[in-house]
């Protein structure tokens, strides 16, 4: 197999965003698509932290049909929205977490949520892969969001050699091109999700296979 090269990933983002279109779209592309509210987004990416999406969907349903706003999402109170969010993973510490978010977005922010990374991270609960995905998803501005399916994907093919996703992120933003920021992570989420599995992924009909270097896969299919 021969060294991933950089000019490579142009080729291998071109041919998975055709491929992501067969697949379901992540919860927070839907969200952001279905809403254009980049709040919706924001408390939609806590529930998903450690949480399948499809649970990720029904929790962000049931809240939303209670409150949309912050302000509604406060008088709900902590228990209500636990009550609401469960059985997403954590759901009495992030029910804590967005309750404080609302009533920060309330008192600083006037109800909107900011779309600076800095301003973001001060929140309680939210560190850079959800802060980032806010900016790209829910703003349609630059961004990297890099969670596990990015970190694999991205050393697995060759393109980075990192050890943790905070690393990968730093990495991407002096490597990866700017036009593919966006659309980056939602692109190797779907591919992560449907073909490139953690373990024994699908080589056989994986359709950047001639540019991968496989590194870490023990075993495929």
């Amino acid at each position: 197999m021969p060294e991933f090269e950089d000019k490579d990933i142009s080729k291998v983002i071109k041919i998975l965003g055709k491929e992501v279109k067969k697949w379901d779209v992540p919860i927070i592309n839907f969200m952001a698509v279905s809403t254009g509210d980049p709040f919706k987004v924001l408390v939609s990416t806590i529930l998903s932290l450690r949480t399948k999406d499809d649970t990720t969907a029904d929790a962000s349903k049931r809240l939303f049909a209670k409150a949309s706003t912050p302000e509604e999402i406060v008088k709900l109170g902590q228990k209500k929205v636990a009550k609401l969010i469960y059985p997403v993973g954590f759901y009495n510490v992030k029910a804590k977490n967005i309750i404080n978010l609302c009533k920060t977005l309330i008192s600083d922010y006037n109800s909107k949520v900011p779309d600076d990374l800095d301003e973001l991270l001060k929140f309680e609960g939210v560190g850079r892969k959800t802060a980032n995905l806010v900016i790209t998803v829910g703003f349609n501005k630059p961004g990297i969001c890099v969670d596990i399916h990015v970190h694999r994907i991205s050393n697995r093919l060759g393109y980075i050699n990192t050890k943790s996703p905070d690393q990968t992120e730093m990495v991407l933003r002096d490597k990866l091109p700017k036009k593919f920021w966006i659309d980056y992570n939602y692109i190797l989420v779907s591919f992560g999700q449907h073909l490139c599995r953690p373990v024994s992924p699908f080589c056989s009909r994986c359709p950047i296979e001639k540019y991968c270097n496989k590194l870490g896969v023990e075993r495929n299919r």
